[in-house]
């Protein structure tokens, strides 16, 4: 797997497993262990998140196992093209209302996206593959995997050991190369908005 420090420079300090951690496609098929999947959702589990509700959920699929084309048959075919080798397939849900008192959660998305940066992190310190994804159908998500409506399908990942990209189809394989970043002066405002290209 290409190591990202040597390609990508942060512009401030920060620590190096930010930069670290990209979403490579090129995986070997080889299992996880149980212990490195329950790790990766332990690291989930210590996100933030609105009043603790910790709102997300995680429906996964271990390769060769009988859940495995439920989640794999979910993926548009460019996906499918280099997830066959993927160690682990899930769909990251979000509970849309408070446990409390069933009202709306207006950051429930952004809850369970904090639970997903948390795995990706996780993974990248333990030299896996993970790579989130939205190519694939949501409807379908929710009806084939059971999904209450009080839950949002937010997106999927995969994760898995590093291969050489030659394991990828060719067409895939000019993406396997960390992408780098807008400056930190495009993205914030001291203030009002006052972003360029916005009508």
């Amino acid at each position: 797997m290409i190591n990202a420090l040597e390609v990508r420079k942060p512009d401030h300090p920060i620590e190096s497993l930010f930069v670290e951690r990209w979403s490579p496609r090129a995986m070997s098929g080889e299992a996880l262990s149980n212990g490195e999947i329950l790790t990766l959702f332990e690291a989930a589990r210590w996100a933030p998140s609105t009043y603790n509700e910790q709102e997300w959920r995680f429906l996964y699929a271990r390769r060769d196992t009988p859940q495995w084309p439920l989640l794999f048959d979910l993926l548009i075919e460019f996906n499918q093209s280099w997830c066959k080798n993927a160690a682990m397939l899930c769909v990251v849900l979000a509970h849309k209302v408070f446990a409390l008192n069933g009202k709306p959660n207006p950051v429930h998305l952004y809850d369970a996206g904090a639970a997903w940066e948390n795995i990706a992190l996780q993974g990248t310190a333990m030299g896996l593959v993970v790579h989130g994804m939205a190519g694939f159908d949501y409807e379908k998500a929710r009806t084939s995997l059971k999904v209450p409506e009080d839950y949002a399908v937010a997106a999927m990942f995969v994760v898995g050991r590093p291969a050489p990209v030659d394991v990828l189809p060719e067409n895939v394989r000019e993406k396997e190369v960390p992408s780098d970043r807008k400056p930190v002066s495009e993205i914030i405002c001291e203030g009002a908005f006052a972003f360029g290209g916005s009508t």
